[in-house]
């Protein structure tokens, strides 16, 4: 397209992490033109990728603050829309772990602050109790306070899921695209990258660690975002038999701490660090940083010591300028600010989207519903939780490429792999089919598999290198934007 052309949508979102493709779902069921747009070629490539895939209850959060109020909010959304998005979701509950008598005596403050959350199901457990349900903890554990409604959710599929629902519905999303400037137009704003122009009557912020980037452009220099950097150890599937629950430590001032978790992929997850820096592309995976976790797993669960190690990650976080998420919406420019929303983004990302699209239309923006709206999407022949399709015979005797087992480890089959490059948000690039199939997250890491990755994704004419135009079941890329069918009447 050439970048002189521009189109008018009603809402534009910047922004395609699990907050973006929230927003975008919820939109989808309006008769809106909604767009989303993402400097990244794929949906949920920055914070959200890289966190610790818990979906929290609230309990630790400061009572009266929106972040309070929406992590609540979306713990209770999130068990309602999982089935509906075919996403893989567990509640199996948290523990909150005194490792000191002194410890001890902040679990009766952390449950009233929890309850003042309207958070139910919180109980103080003694040091026995805490030992017969998880057996495997430290013997210097002193008791533990009960958080049944903790969860498990799959991170990737998060942001996936939603984001496919809503170009299901007529939302278009334009991928690998970098917004350059902001100007003011005769609709509202003109959204400038280097391929195009778009306009748009209102404009959403929900750009994470760029969200500040975003406000400048809009004129808000006061606003301001720095990165925490969190680093991760995942541990092989053979430590799942140590933990039963998430093994939360005592939150500090500015973290929840190292925690110990199990995933809905069946590993275990140990992590985050919590270092404060600038450098918004550090994601490097440090000694320093990996010697504490394992110090710090070893203290709360000394038979971790002993796993092996599949693989290391880094994150970061987005943390802003005030102690609260900034949650503003401007009706007199027509722009919606989302910024700072930190680590329990995941969390709170549908209850923000709800609130956000509340307020836009109290500011004014009409919603009409979309007659033709449907709230879910196709489920994947695959998800955490679900037997592989190479393991059943009629599905394999229907599409023998569902039996071509291309990553050993994971027994991820040829026809997964086909399948996520033709998604409603098809995967691009190799990261983009791990996060869809779970292929070259097991423990060769894909040494033996991306060749024959790399191979298919050739062949399906779906690698993120240069222009890319590919017709799926779906949707159809052109230069990075998605393209649901019935904008182009197919």
């Amino acid at each position: 397209m050439d970048a002189s052309t521009e189109e008018l949508f009603d809402v534009l979102i910047v922004g395609a992490g699990v907050v973006g493709c929230a927003l975008a779902r919820v939109l989808a069921r309006y008769a809106l033109r909604t767009g989303v747009i993402d400097r990244e070629v794929d949906v949920g490539e920055g914070t959200s990728k890289a966190n610790s895939a818990i979906v929290h209850t609230g309990f630790d959060a400061k009572p009266g603050t929106a972040e309070a109020r929406l992590v609540a909010r979306g713990s209770v959304l999130w068990a309602e829309l999982a089935p509906a998005l075919h996403l893989a979701y567990e509640r199996i509950g948290a523990l909150l772990v005194a490792a000191s008598p002194e410890q001890v005596t902040a679990l009766d403050g952390l449950r009233a602050n929890g309850l003042q959350n309207g958070v139910t199901g919180l109980d103080v457990l003694s040091r026995e109790e805490t030992l017969r349900l998880e057996p495997h903890l430290s013997p210097a554990a002193c008791g533990a306070l009960s958080v049944p409604g903790e969860s498990l959710i799959d991170p990737f599929g998060a942001a996936i899921a939603q984001a496919e629902v809503a170009a299901l519905n007529g939302v278009q999303f334009f991928l690998g695209e970098e917004v350059r400037a902001i100007d003011r137009g005769p609709a509202g704003h003109i959204v400038k990258t280097a391929a195009r122009r778009l306009q748009t009557r209102w404009l959403i912020d929900a750009a994470g660690l760029g969200s500040d980037e975003v406000a400048h452009m809009l004129g808000r220099r006061e606003v301001r975002v720095s990165p925490r950097k969190g680093e991760f150890i995942v541990f092989d599937k053979t430590a799942r038999r140590l933990v039963h629950h998430i093994l939360l430590p005592l939150p500090t001032r500015i973290s929840k701490g190292v925690l110990i978790a199990p995933t809905v992929f069946g590993n275990v997850l140990l992590g985050p660090t919590a270092e404060d820096g600038t450098d918004k592309t550090d994601l490097a995976v440090t000694q320093d940083g990996l010697r504490m976790l394992l110090d710090a797993g070893g203290r709360m669960l000394p038979d971790l010591a002993a796993e092996p190690i599949v693989s290391t990650y880094a994150g970061l976080r987005a943390v802003g300028d005030l102690a609260d998420y900034r949650l503003e919406v401007d009706p007199v420019r027509r722009i919606v600010l989302i910024s700072g929303i930190r680590s329990t983004g995941l969390t709170s990302s549908p209850a923000i989207a709800e609130d956000v699209v509340y307020r836009v239309q109290e500011a004014g923006l009409a919603l009409r519903p979309n007659a033709a709206y449907r709230p879910d999407r196709p489920a994947p022949s695959w998800r955490p939780g679900h037997l592989r399709p190479c393991l059943d015979g009629a599905k394999v005797s229907g599409a023998p490429r569902y039996g071509r087992i291309v990553c050993l480890c994971e027994t991820v089959s040829e026809g997964e792999i086909v399948e996520a490059l033709h998604r409603p948000v098809p995967a691009r690039t190799l990261d983009g089919v791990k996060k869809r199939t779970w292929a070259t997250a097991g423990r060769c890491q894909g040494y033996f598999c991306t060749a024959a990755l790399l191979a298919i994704l050739s062949r399906e004419g779906n690698a993120a290198v240069g222009a890319v135009t590919k017709r799926g079941p779906e949707s159809e890329i052109t230069g990075g934007r998605i393209i649901p069918r019935e904008r182009r009447g197919a």
